[in-house]
């Protein structure tokens, strides 16, 4: 059965971002994941998690300005320093403190002038320091309607960056919501990149058009976890949603796998 992780950055938000840790546990989850971590004390989001009893599977490097409307920096010239400073000053340090296994790093948009030679060169420094710590970095093709102009959208562009730098910690984080809607063709993509020593390293979910829960939409979920399953995918998979109404009232798609958590 899959280990799911939920999103604390898109569901239980009618909770105070702190708060969202409890919740999740009373509902069953045994592992989180959110977009960032540095507007709270390390500390403070380590008691959260031990309190819980959850583990932190996921969050990202810090992205540039996000408020403004930046989407990562690692792909753009002229932001060497600050991408790098970001992740060993804030990144590698929370990671540390909350036992969290993967970063994923932003690319950035194409109109900020991304370039793959920078994305390159900032994703393999990035990989050797993660490294060092046991870590591993990850990268998600994103699709242009939710975020117009990012640098990185499709499965085989990600997997050829990966291969090209050669780190073997440096892994896909496969969104099966944006790959559906850019590319479709999911089992056979999964089929393909679930392969012992593959290079997907976390899995992400979300109900497809709308981004709600994953028993709406055109995707058969329960069909697509049975093949994950098949696969032999031991990680975790990322519910990524924004749920409807309340976070707690639209987990009916999470009751068969919920005493199967770990």
């Amino acid at each position: 059965m899959p280990r799911f992780a939920a999103n604390l950055s898109m569901m239980y938000t009618e909770h105070d971002f702190l708060d969202r840790f409890a919740a999740a546990a009373h509902d069953g989850f045994k592992a989180v994941e959110y977009l960032f971590p540095y507007a709270f004390e390390r500390a403070e989001l380590a008691a959260r998690l031990r309190d819980a009893g959850l583990r932190q599977v996921l969050f990202n490097a810090p992205p540039g300005d996000f408020e403004a409307g930046e989407r990562g920096i690692a792909a753009l010239p002229g932001r060497e320093d600050e991408f790098r400073r970001g992740f060993v000053e804030q990144a590698l340090p929370y990671a540390e403190a909350l036992a969290c296994p993967r970063i994923h790093v932003m690319a950035g948009l194409r109109s900020a002038g991304a370039v793959r030679e920078t994305y390159l060169a900032n994703l393999a420094w990035a990989a050797g320091q993660a490294r060092a710590q046991g870590l591993e970095v990850l990268i998600e093709p994103i699709n242009t309607r939710d975020i117009p102009g990012y640098f990185l959208n499709r499965q085989d562009e990600a997997h050829a960056l990966i291969a090209e730098i050669g780190a073997p910690n440096l892994k896909l984080q496969m969104d099966l919501y944006h790959c559906q809607i850019v590319e479709g063709d999911l089992a056979t993509k999964l089929r393909r990149y679930l392969v012992p020593g593959g290079a997907v390293g976390h899995i992400q979910i979300a109900g497809v058009p709308d981004r709600h829960e994953p028993d709406l939409g055109e995707l058969n979920y329960p069909w697509l976890f049975a093949l994950l399953d098949e696969l032999g995918y031991a990680g975790h998979v990322g519910a990524e949603y924004r749920p409807r109404a309340g976070t707690s009232a639209g987990l009916g798609w999470f009751a068969p796998y919920k005493d199967s958590q770990s």
